[in-house]
C-alpha cells in the first residue's frame, strides 16, 4: 500500500503561478542577453586580449581567495557550530556582515585596513609590502566577500550532522585533533565541497570590493566583472559576449555545487576508532 506522505505534491495551484512569475523574473533577463548576442563576432570578442587577461586574472584569482576561504572559514564555522563562549553571536554576525553589506563599502574597508595609510598598511609598506591596488587586493576582496558563504555552509552542515559521533570517538579516547580529521571533517566534507564552490562562483562575480580596494589595471587586477562594466562603455557586443561567458561559468559552478549536495540518508560514516 502507497504511504499517503510520500512523494506529497499537494501545493495549491496559485503558489505555481507565483513560482513561474519568479522562475521567469530571473530567467528572461538572461533570455534577452542570449538573445542580444552577436553571434558572428561573439570569438573575436572573447578572444582578445583584454577578454583573456581578465578571465585568466578572474580564475587565478578566485581560485586563490577559494583556498583562502578554506583556510580560515574551515576553523571559523567550526568555532560558530561546535563552540561556547562569550560574544558568539556577535562573532557570528559581524562574520555574516558581508552577506549585506555593499561589495563597495567592503572594498572601503579593506583600503583603509591594507592601504598605505590604513590600520596595517602602514606597517607593511614600511616593510616593503603593498596589497591595494595589487593581484593580491583582488585576491583579499573577493575572499572577504565569498568567505561568509563558506561558513554558512559549513556550519550548516555541521548542526545538521550533529555532534553524536564526535561524542563516541571521545569516549573511545580520540583526543579533539584526532576527532577533528578523522570524524568530523569527514562527516561534513559535502559541506565543505558546496560551500567552497559558492565561494569560488562569489569571487568569480566580485566587482565592487575588487574596484574599490585593487583597482582597474589589465593584466594585474582587471577581472572580468570589471572589464564587461569596461567594455559597456565602449562595446556594447563585447560586453554582451563577456557577460555570456561569466553566466555559463557561473552556472557550471553552481551546477557543480548542486550536484555534490548529498541525498539524504546518503552521509558519509566516519572513522570512530582512536
Amino acid at each position: 500500500m502507497r504511504n499517503p506522505a510520500s512523494g506529497y505534491q499537494g501545493i495549491p495551484r496559485w503558489i505555481y503561478v507565483i513560482a513561474t512569475v519568479g522562475g521567469l523574473l530571473v530567467v528572461l533577463p538572461l533570455l534577452a542577453m542570449l538573445v542580444r548576442v552577436n553571434w558572428s563576432q561573439f570569438l573575436p570578442l572573447i578572444t582578445s586580449q583584454s577578454s583573456l587577461d581578465a578571465l585568466g586574472l578572474s580564475l587565478r584569482t578566485s581560485a586563490a581567495s577559494t583556498l583562502l576561504c578554506i583556510v580560515l572559514g574551515v576553523p571559523l564555522a567550526l568555532v560558530l557550530a561546535r563552540g561556547e563562549f562569550p560574544g558568539q553571536r556577535l562573532l557570528r554576525s559581524l562574520v555574516l556582515l558581508p552577506l549585506v553589506l555593499p561589495p563597495v563599502v567592503g572594498g572601503i574597508a579593506l583600503l583603509y585596513t591594507f592601504g598605505r595609510q590604513g590600520l596595517l598598511g602602514k606597517s607593511l609598506e614600511m616593510a616593503g609590502i603593498q596589497i591595494a591596488f595589487s593581484t593580491t587586493a583582488v585576491v583579499l576582496a573577493q575572499a572577504f566577500v565569498a568567505l561568509p558563504f563558506l561558513v554558512v555552509s559549513l556550519e550548516g552542515a555541521l548542526r545538521t550532522a550533529g555532534s553524536k559521533y564526535e561524542a563516541v570517538a571521545a569516549t573511545l579516547g580520540a583526543r579533539p585533533t584526532t576527532v577533528l580529521r578523522r570524524v568530523t571533517l569527514p562527516l561534513v566534507l559535502p559541506g565543505i565541497a558546496s560551500g567552497a564552490v559558492l565561494s569560488f562562483a562569489r569571487s568569480l562575480g566580485e566587482f565592487g570590493a575588487t574596484l574599490t580596494f585593487a583597482g582597474s589595471l589589465q593584466g594585474v587586477t582587471r577581472t572580468l566583472p570589471l572589464e564587461i562594466y569596461l567594455q559597456r562603455e565602449t562595446d556594447a557586443d563585447a560586453a554582451v559576449a563577456l557577460s555570456l561567458v561569466l553566466v555559463a561559468v557561473a552556472a557550471a559552478v553552481v551546477g557543480l555545487s548542486y550536484g555534490r549536495r548529498p541525498s539524504a540518508g546518503g552521509s558519509a560514516r566516519p572513522d570512530v576508532q582512536p
